[in-house]
């Protein structure tokens, strides 16, 4: 591997400010209830940080030989797309709470995953193990 595809052409670093978008985003209409329903920036924060996050996961090219870690980032890129669904249900005038919930929830269940199967699969190639 050469040093100019040592990890990645990473826009992954940037992926956090997306998620952190997505997470104050959520906050907002659980902690405030009915009266979220006023208050429509939320909606806009959520639907950037999604956009942000699936570009920022769409864009990362990794240069690894292992295909399990491979598939680990493939599914990363899920995430971001579930929350893209999210989005469309919080902007959908018939959907209710529980629709853009199920799909943020999902997502964040996937990230969760991988976040924690990445690191492991990347510490068990390290050590010389398949």
């Amino acid at each position: 591997m050469s040093k100019k595809h040592d990890k990645t052409l990473s826009l992954d670093k940037w992926a956090p400010i997306g998620l952190l978008a997505i997470a104050a985003a959520t906050v907002v209409p659980l902690l405030s209830g009915p009266t979220a329903q006023d208050a429509v920036w939320y909606r806009y924060l959520f639907g950037a940080g999604a956009v942000w996050l699936l570009i920022c996961r769409l864009f990362s090219r990794y240069y690894e030989s292992d295909d399990r870690l491979k598939r680990l980032r493939r599914i990363e890129s899920w995430s971001a797309i579930f929350f893209c669904a999210a989005t469309f249900f919080l902007f959908w005038p018939g959907a209710a709470m529980r629709d853009w919930l199920a799909f943020t929830l999902a997502a964040a269940a996937i990230q969760i995953y991988t976040s924690l199967a990445i690191p492991a699969r990347q510490k068990k190639i390290a050590n010389g193990g398949k």
